[in-house]
Parts: C-alpha cells; sequence; structure tokens
C-alpha cells in the first residue's frame, strides 16, 4: 500500500505541473518533470522532435494493433468457444500480407529517415567556425578566423550567481550569431568525449588524433546548454556546455572586446619569450 500511495503521490505531482503549462519549462535546459525533447532551436531540432513523433504514432498503431489482435484470438480461439480449431496450415493473401505489410512500414520510416540524415550532414556554406577541444574535464573553444581562444570549465556550487543552473553553468560561454551556420569542429586532448547540445541537435564523438565536425543555425536568441555525453572518467559529469545566442551587432561587439582583453596577454607572451 505505502507503494500504491506514493505511485499515486508523484502522478498527482506530474499531473499538477504539467496542467502549469510551459511556464515551468526552461529553455534550452532540462526542466523538472520534462517528457519528451527540449525546445528546438535549430532547423535539425526541429526535424528530429517531428521525426521522433511520426515513428511514435506508428509504434503506437502497430502496439495497439498486436494487442487487439492477441486479445481477439484469445476470446474468440479458446477452447470453450473453438473446441475443434482449424488444422488450415496455409493462407496465402495472409503470407502476402505479413510479409508485404511491415516492408512498406519500413519505407515509410527509412524515407524521413534518409531526409533527416542528409540535413544533418549536408553542411551549408559556414557563416562562422569554431573548434572544441575535450580535455579531462573540460572544453577549449577556439575561433580561428578571429583568433580568439579560451577554456571553459564548470562553475562550482560555490561560485554560483542566481539564476544559473548547477553543473550547466561554465565559466566561458561560447558565443555565437542567431540566424548563422556554425560548424564546429570537434576533436579531444586526451580521451573520447562528446560535444552535445540537445536544443540544438547536436551530439559529435571527440576523437583524440581525429578532427570531426557538425553544424548548426540557431534561429532564436538565448542561452543553450549542453554536457559531455561519452563516458570520459571521474569528472564526466562536471564538463558542462554553454552557447549563447545573440544578435550579429552584440555578437561583433563581443568579438571587439574579447580581442581587446586578450591583447594584453598576447604582449605579456611575447615580452616574456624575448627576455
Amino acid at each position: 500500500m505505502a507503494i500504491f500511495y506514493r505511485t499515486l503521490t508523484v502522478l498527482a505531482a506530474a499531473a499538477s505541473l504539467d496542467s502549469a503549462g510551459p511556464a515551468l519549462a526552461a529553455d534550452g535546459q532540462p526542466s523538472p518533470w520534462q517528457m519528451g525533447f527540449q525546445k528546438a532551436a535549430t532547423p535539425i531540432m526541429e526535424q528530429i522532435t517531428d521525426f521522433h513523433t511520426y515513428v511514435t504514432i506508428i509504434i503506437t498503431v502497430i502496439a495497439f494493433f498486436v494487442l487487439g489482435l492477441m486479445i481477439y484470438v484469445m476470446a474468440r480461439f479458446n477452447e470453450s468457444r473453438n473446441p475443434h480449431p482449424s488444422r488450415t496450415s496455409h493462407n496465402t493473401p495472409l503470407e502476402i500480407a505479413w510479409t508485404v505489410l511491415p516492408i512498406l512500414v519500413l519505407v515509410a520510416i527509412a524515407i524521413p529517415s534518409f531526409r533527416l540524415l542528409f540535413a544533418q550532414y549536408n553542411f551549408p556554406k559556414a557563416d562562422l567556425t569554431i573548434t572544441a577541444t575535450g580535455s579531462q574535464w573540460y572544453w577549449t573553444y577556439e575561433y580561428p578566423d578571429h583568433g580568439i581562444t579560451f577554456d571553459s570549465l564548470m562553475v562550482q556550487d560555490a561560485d554560483l550567481k542566481p539564476g544559473q543552473p548547477r553543473l550547466l553553468s561554465v565559466t566561458k560561454e561560447v558565443v555565437v550569431p542567431v540566424n548563422k551556420n556554425v560548424q564546429v569542429q570537434v576533436r579531444a586532448n586526451d580521451v573520447i568525449h562528446d560535444w552535445a547540445v540537445p536544443s540544438f541537435g547536436v551530439k559529435l564523438d571527440a576523437v583524440p588524433g581525429r578532427l570531426q565536425s557538425t553544424w548548426f543555425r540557431a534561429e532564436r536568441e538565448g542561452l543553450f546548454y549542453g554536457q559531455c555525453s561519452e563516458l570520459c572518467g571521474r569528472n564526466h559529469a562536471f564538463m558542462p556546455i554553454a552557447v549563447r545566442v545573440v544578435s550579429e551587432a552584440e555578437f561583433n561587439d563581443w568579438l571587439a572586446k574579447t580581442k581587446q582583453a586578450a591583447a594584453p596577454a598576447d604582449a605579456d607572451k611575447v615580452a616574456s619569450a624575448e627576455d
């Protein structure tokens, strides 16, 4: 009874949260009692969500059809209602149907699946290129066309500011402009990591000795979080990703300020090298 009561309590809490609507859903990060994907921020993630819904409907229809068929067979052909069963061993139309129908279902799934794969791996011309390098247990980001490099580490609990989510906030965020094609080159220094941002529909392994690429185009501004999604050692759970999507004017302003802040440090490195 205790388990039953606890289950009812959990279901009631879930129903109350669900009735609260999207107000409880945080954009770009997981939400309490969330069921389903995070809200899509890119065309690829929208296609992933639509494909997931489409396949779920097909699976549900098949599951209910099989369940109904089993219930009908158990009720119609049990021993009491059917004491003398048929000895039919072949039924050509039925055998054709149960061969052709699954093929049609697989084709109906394959066509949008191939379309989605093509969209994911057919890279458009990049407006911005970023290199993400995984190390135990932080990310190093480089903007090769702008001469910017920085490390991004998780903010410790004692240093969290109001509004910053635990285990997701970072010391330095990746900043990209909205509605621009961003190519992300992913690699690793030590072990295999994985650069993943759910709202973007991006998940790519970072493999030592190999440079891999993915892309996204964020269609709205905001702060979007991800995490390393490949078990990479003791602190695997503490390797978050944060991408801030801003307007093009704000991005250009960030570029100028970041370059200006990095200039004195570069000058110090040159002076120490000359000494």
